[in-house]
């Protein structure tokens, strides 16, 4: 991790991105336009976070991510290694959200190594995406999501099993193919 006061030469942030003090970027990692990355936010290295993407405070993003552009990643949200968000994909972090709310609390969401997030799905807050699951574009996604689970639709229901490439290696919702 490089902190932004000392950026390691392998880090570009386009210059139109603010990345604030105190944020860490990996090496490698790739900020294009209008991104915004904040002060306590995690990047891992080998990252490409596209245009107009925010990372709150206190998100921590994990090696070989991609976050495709206009997606606001917010605090409590937690993405491990080589995860695809595709555009536009919103995250929450609130379960009962209020415009006034003196007792708000964050709801974390955890999203597991080599999931993929597609376009324009919606993930509410407080659940968790297995590893290398994949969420259909569009989806509202109010559940967990199991390791290498299919969801699709709104809201996102199980449709098949996916293999670390991505491709459906089964329709049968209710059996999960053997790993191993």
């Amino acid at each position: 991790m490089t902190d932004t006061n000392d950026r390691s030469p392998s880090v570009f942030v386009h210059p139109t991105a603010d990345v604030e003090e105190g944020a860490k970027v990996g090496d490698g990692t790739k900020v294009w336009h209008l991104a915004h990355i904040r002060s306590t936010a995690q990047v891992g290295a080998g990252c490409v976070i596209g245009r107009n993407v925010y990372v709150d405070a206190g998100v921590t993003v994990g090696d070989l991510v991609k976050i495709q552009n206009n997606v606001s990643v917010y605090q409590g949200v937690t993405i491990e290694d080589e995860v695809f968000v595709g555009p536009c994909a919103v995250f929450t972090n609130d379960f009962r959200p209020r415009a006034q709310n003196p007792d708000w609390t964050i709801t974390p969401t955890l999203v597991r190594r080599g999931a993929s997030i597609g376009a324009n799905a919606t993930l509410v807050c407080g659940i968790e995406v297995g590893e290398y699951a994949m969420i259909a574009a569009g989806s509202v996604v109010t559940r967990d999501v199991q390791p290498y689970q299919l969801v699709a639709g709104n809201p996102a229901r199980p449709k098949g099993w996916v293999d670390e490439k991505g491709e459906v290696i089964s329709r049968d919702v209710d059996n999960p193919p053997q790993r191993g």
